[in-house]
């Protein structure tokens, strides 16, 4: 199980635009700093737009925090930038003339619902400022 990497990449790009200096970290340098390509950074940025979480320019590089870090909960990161509103999937062709096949979806759904509850609530326990406490404290293991 692994929720996608564009969860930590937003992070990590919420996290540039507050270390960096935000409307100086352009979407190439903050690719650079994640490993990834300046497009996949555009979308994210779009989408942390969208979700009231930075604020960016029309054809201006860079992007500023739309709040302060205490402010922006991880949960609200998770939802701007993951498409499903279910983290748990069910396989959707069990056989009908099974008599596990016919009840796993009704025996899991509960249970995926709660485990999801569970992660949604600790998630918004954090915020970005917890994050960039984080940061400093690597930062001074020397990692």
């Amino acid at each position: 199980m692994s929720i996608p990497s564009r969860y930590s990449i937003a992070i990590h790009v919420l996290s540039l635009i507050r270390t960096e200096g935000g409307e100086d970290v352009t979407s190439q340098l903050m690719a650079n700093s994640i490993g990834t390509n300046a497009v996949v950074i555009r979308g994210i940025l779009g989408k942390l737009k969208k979700a009231g979480l930075v604020k960016t320019r029309q054809g201006v590089p860079g992007a500023k925090l739309a709040r302060c870090p205490e402010e922006i909960r991880l949960l609200e990161v998770y939802k701007a930038v993951e498409s499903s509103e279910e983290l748990f999937s069910i396989h959707a062709k069990a056989d009908p003339k099974c008599e596990v096949g016919k009840r796993i979806q009704g025996a899991l759904v509960r249970i995926f619902q709660d485990a999801q509850k569970a992660l949604e609530e600790k998630l918004n326990d954090f915020t970005l400022a917890h994050v960039l406490l984080n940061i400093e404290e690597e930062k001074k293991k020397g990692a």
